[in-house]
């Protein structure tokens, strides 16, 4: 199923049906519907391969796609896609806003041919579980759901860049960035950390949805967030009522994609609260963010994080029953000495709006996945957002797709689409 809506989802968004090289700056393309690169893409995200189960294995497989797609571009693509390990334009080339917001670095999958999109998907394949690849479809498809069905006038909703930063191998580090609008992945490998070993971090990663629900050409219901969903109300109803209050009673904090932050930890629930089986739980919806990729990167970034989870206060408002027909959605935050995620429901369309489909509240989502001690590996310092574009929350009004002002408050910046 997620590979179905992979295909839809980038076809739709348009693609180039020739060689032509694409441009080293984050222009994007005019939305198009391609019908002939739908079973193309189809056929190669179908492809049966053997998951990963070691940071060594995801690391090696990672860079091999990696090298794989680099050689199907043109010289002039490959001097855009590729950048220093160093560079500080990863820290604000992500962001919930779509790519004509905030400019982000690489390649437009629009802009490719059919043979480079599906090697670039190749290589979101390798580096993710099943779980999260599917989520990212999801994601993604939801975004080309909009496209087609909404209010919004923005064209380059479903467009979706692909950036390295570092060589892609399995000796050194480097990143693999991808992102569009509700989507900004940052993943750093590392083959020669750990004596070898390997390491693998997502942090920072935005990932967002809208709507929550819905359904593709196909008959399909599609419900990206429903994972991150049910682990937060697992861990919420696990809770007694005392443990309630005090959660429910603390500060929750919002970071922006692709912007600074001073990781708030507030008032609310700390892991000291929680009993053993709580803790678990809490460490099970931490994990929709934190273990993207194989079991044994999962197991060590679950016990760094089980590590300091007594210093980690988590608080809640909103709804305290999983019910999207109810309510305007939950919010929480859970910052710590080794993690920072932030779930935050948009309450506003920002524009895109579908008839009998919610799209904000339970329908229109930001979340945030943050290490303070280890954002994109210790390579780089986040800098602050570039344009005055970056993020959510705050943004300045640049005039929604409907004509208004939009509305800051809302935590989409009243910029359109966010």
């Amino acid at each position: 199923m997620a590979s179905v809506l992979l295909a839809g989802s980038i076809a739709l968004a348009g693609c180039a049906t020739t060689g032509d090289s694409a441009s080293g700056s984050s222009s994007t393309s005019s939305s198009s519907t391609v019908g002939s690169s739908a079973s193309t893409i189809t056929d190669a995200a179908t492809v049966s391969t053997t998951d990963a189960t070691t940071t060594a294995e995801t690391i090696a497989d990672t860079a091999a796609a990696a090298q794989a797609f680099l050689a199907t571009l043109s010289d002039e693509q490959r001097e855009a896609v590729l950048y220093d390990y160093d560079d500080e334009t990863k820290t604000t080339s992500w962001s919930n806003f779509p790519v004509t917001f905030v400019e982000r670095a690489g390649l437009n999958l629009a802009d490719l041919t059919e043979e480079q999109q599906t090697a670039a998907l190749a290589v979101l394949e390798s580096l993710l579980s099943d779980e999260a690849y599917e989520t990212v479809v999801g994601i993604m498809g939801g975004d080309e759901y909009l496209h087609e069905n909404s209010s919004s006038t923005e064209e380059s909703l479903g467009q979706y860049y692909i950036a390295f930063f570092g060589d892609p191998t399995d000796s050194s580090a480097f990143e693999v960035q991808f992102g569009g609008h509700h989507l900004g992945i940052n993943a750093t490998l590392d083959g020669s950390a750990d004596s070898g070993t390997g390491a693998i971090t997502f942090a920072p990663t935005h990932l967002g949805v809208q709507p929550a629900v819905y359904t593709t050409a196909d008959g399909t219901e599609v419900q990206p967030f429903d994972g991150i969903y049910t682990d937060a109300f697992a861990f919420f109803d696990s809770l007694t009522a005392e443990q309630q209050a005090t959660l429910t009673s603390g500060d929750v904090s919002m970071c922006a994609p692709g912007d600074t932050c001073d990781f708030s930890t507030g008032s609310g629930l700390t892991g000291a609260d929680l009993t053993d089986e709580q803790k678990e739980l809490l460490l099970d919806l931490i994990a929709n963010w934190s273990e993207m990729a194989d079991a044994q990167t999962a197991a060590t970034t679950r016990a760094e994080i089980a590590a300091t989870l007594d210093e980690t206060v988590i608080a809640w408002s909103g709804e305290t029953t999983y019910d999207m027909t109810t309510g305007d959605g939950i919010n929480f935050s859970i910052s710590g000495p080794n993690v920072y995620v932030a779930f935050q429901a948009q309450q506003g369309s920002a524009g895109a709006d579908v008839d009998g489909v919610t799209t904000s509240g339970w329908g229109h989502v930001h979340t945030i996945y943050r290490d303070p001690a280890n954002d994109y590996a210790g390579s780089v310092t986040q800098q602050a957002a570039t344009g005055g574009m970056g993020g959510g929350s705050g943004a300045p009004s640049r005039g929604a797709p409907d004509g208004s002002s939009g509305d800051s408050s809302s935590g989409d910046g009243g910029t359109g689409p966010a």
